[in-house]
């Protein structure tokens, strides 16, 4: 038997697993050079430690008690927190992730490691030995080809938001009319893009998800996933399986199993356990998307409500008994037990702020506004061309002016972001929140 419990923080929330019983486990693109393997569970690069909050009282944890840990992979940073059964929160820190560079782009896959280990090493000395179990989640649809018997990247990883148009052709003639893999953002795309241009190394390739790879990291079993993060390259949550139009394109052959979030994976791998003072009985659990941690975080039970998620970028998430499912508006459904979380995520965020203004600014704009009066502003803020949800449109432009009065108007859009209309590609009436409902009532 498998429970999920989440932590809700102000800032973000994390997926902590407790498992009863052990289950031993089974676009363009460039090359990326493989880490050293000494550097394998080192920190490359020592990020300052932006918060740690350690309870230090002996008598705060009962004799026997255990501890999970679940850490968060966002955007622009990992966060851990370490709980009790109860929920108490004994111990929290975040990383930024560092800036390490690679032919002069952003190495992910190496500040994404270097992140994983710098967050252990925060975990107060005295409460290691008392996790039980280690869970991660991670951006929904990024997505890594790695190698099979070592499970090193292959190619630089392809990000949640990144679209490879040149694949969805290929992946529109084989998949069922709108389904979720029918945008140029979805894993299965990014696959595609990858095989298509791939010439030696797909016999020993395979593809996980960012979560997938950093919890191999911590297990060693290579090519698991969980069903939330496996749905985007087209495995069906309902009937629990790939479906047979999937299996039987050549590049399938990639495909990872997958087992429910929460599911126990197997033992922290000992080099590991001995670096950092965890128990040989600590394990590792399947994971799920950040989106979907945030839901739960947000106790939302009753069919009918929504939760949106407000980071760099954006999500909304809401449950339902009905599966939705229509790639041209970039909603999907998500399994969450014997109900669905029907949603859509969102190139717009916090994410575009950053790009033009400090903490400091942003703050005094900040009181300037208003929220009861309505903006008068027209905008579409988006970092770069290109929008998933409520529109999936490679090509959509963003729409904004590099003015104080930018803020305000982007401000607004971000924390009421229903009231966006664009003026092109989106019927007027067709908000982020709203679609959920229209879509809804169609069914």
């Amino acid at each position: 038997m498998n429970m999920i419990a989440l932590v809700h923080h102000p800032t973000f929330s994390v997926l902590f697993p407790f498992s009863q019983s052990q289950l031993h486990g089974h676009c363009s693109s460039r090359k990326l050079l493989a880490p050293r393997k000494d550097q394998l569970y080192k920190s490359v690069s020592k990020p300052r430690l932006i918060m740690a909050l350690a309870s230090n009282e002996e008598g705060g944890i009962r004799v026997g008690e255990r501890l999970y840990l679940g850490m968060d992979f966002g955007t622009s940073g990992a966060r851990y927190a370490l709980i009790d059964k109860q929920g108490t929160i004994h111990s929290e820190g975040k990383r930024e992730y560092p800036v390490l560079m690679n032919d002069e782009k952003m190495d992910w896959v190496r500040s994404w490691r270097a992140a994983l280990f710098s967050l252990l090493e925060d975990i107060p000395i005295h409460l290691r030995p008392l996790v039980a179990s280690i869970s991660i989640d991670g951006t929904s649809a990024t997505t890594l080809i790695v190698d099979s018997n070592t499970g090193e990247p292959l190619w630089r990883p392809f990000l949640y938001n990144e679209s490879c148009p040149d694949a969805l052709p290929t992946v529109k003639s084989v998949a069922p009319a709108n389904h979720t893999v029918c945008s140029g953002s979805s894993t299965l795309c990014k696959l595609v893009s990858w095989w298509n241009i791939e010439g030696s190394n797909k016999k020993s390739a395979l593809l996980l998800h960012q979560a997938d790879w950093l919890l191999w990291l911590l297990h060693g079993k290579l090519g698991v996933s969980d069903y939330n993060n496996a749905l985007k390259v087209g495995y069906d949550p309902a009937s629990d399986s790939y479906p047979s139009w999937l299996r039987s394109q050549p590049y399938s052959q990639l495909l990872p199993s997958v087992i429910a979030p929460g599911t126990s994976i197997g033992n922290l791998k000992e080099e590991i356990r001995t670096q950092f003072g965890f128990q040989e009985d600590c394990i590792v659990c399947a994971g799920t998307t950040d989106s979907i941690a945030a839901f739960l975080a947000a106790r939302a039970t009753q069919p009918g409500k929504a939760v949106t998620s407000l980071g760099s970028t954006l999500a909304i998430k809401l449950l339902s008994t009905t599966r939705i499912d229509d790639a041209r508006f970039g909603v999907y459904s998500h399994r969450l037990d014997d109900k669905w979380l029907v949603g859509g995520a969102s190139n717009t965020g916090g994410a575009v702020l950053k790009q033009f203004f400090t903490d400091e600014q942003l703050q005094k704009l900040s009181e300037q506004i208003n929220p009861m009066e309505a903006s008068p502003l027209d905008y579409y803020p988006l970092k770069a061309v290109g929008e998933r949800f409520p529109v999936a449109d490679p090509n959509l432009v963003p729409r904004y002016s590099i003015l104080a009065a930018f803020v305000v108007g982007t401000q607004k859009c971000l924390a009421l972001v229903n009231f966006i209309q664009p003026k092109s590609h989106i019927p007027p009436a067709l908000h982020l929140q709203s679609i959920l409902l229209i879509c809804l009532s169609r069914h």
